[in-house]
């Protein structure tokens, strides 16, 4: 493996080495960390990934986002601000000749203000380290989540959620902090109307 590239980890792309762009506060979700997460997707999810929706912001790599395209996911939509690590996305995406991703040239934050509500069973949040990104996008994160669906966070530590969520599982690799929220009990019942 080349030194500046991680791998996809299973599914269909497995093994497809990802190029790593000289970026700031760009930092590869390691492969024990994506194998981890996606061993607690498929549990949650049954093992069917095919009709899942996901949001990848802060895509960077593209291996979350790629990772889950691998997986069967329905759709994958990344977004990412830096140009060059965009320009890789695409050609990567290319180069998979997969139909089933997206990639989007901008900001986290006014992405999350033009998606339509509850749209993505699966949001991932791996964002620059010391900026706060995650306190700034609870609510606008809370906004596009289906009612079952599942917040991943990568973070320099753990992250306390807001009342409205729950972790279900979480860990650590080195100083990484990663977790899998959901919505707590009682936000669900108000985010889907048919279950009063």
């Amino acid at each position: 493996m080349k030194k500046h590239a991680v791998r996809i980890v299973g599914g269909d792309y497995r093994k497809t080495p990802i190029p790593v762009v000289d970026a700031p506060g760009l930092r590869p979700t390691p492969d024990r960390v994506r194998e981890t997460l996606f061993n607690w997707l498929s549990h949650f999810w049954s093992g069917d990934f095919s009709k899942k929706r996901v949001l990848d912001l802060f895509a960077g790599t593209g291996a979350l986002g790629f990772e889950a395209a691998s997986r069967g996911v329905a759709h994958v939509q990344m977004v990412e601000t830096h140009p060059a690590a965009v320009t890789a996305l695409r050609n990567l995406r290319s180069k998979l000749k997969t139909n089933n991703v997206r990639i989007h040239a901008g900001d986290a934050s006014t992405v999350l203000q033009r998606v339509e509500p509850a749209s993505f069973d699966l949001v991932m949040l791996d964002p620059p380290f010391d900026q706060a990104w995650v306190d700034k996008l609870w609510q606008k994160v809370g906004a596009v989540l289906a009612p079952d669906g599942l917040l991943y966070i990568e973070a320099e530590t753990a992250v306390v959620p807001p009342e409205a969520f729950e972790i279900l599982r979480q860990s650590r690799a080195g100083s990484v902090h990663f977790q899998l929220l959901g919505f707590a009990a009682a936000q669900k019942t108000v985010n889907n109307p048919e279950s009063i």
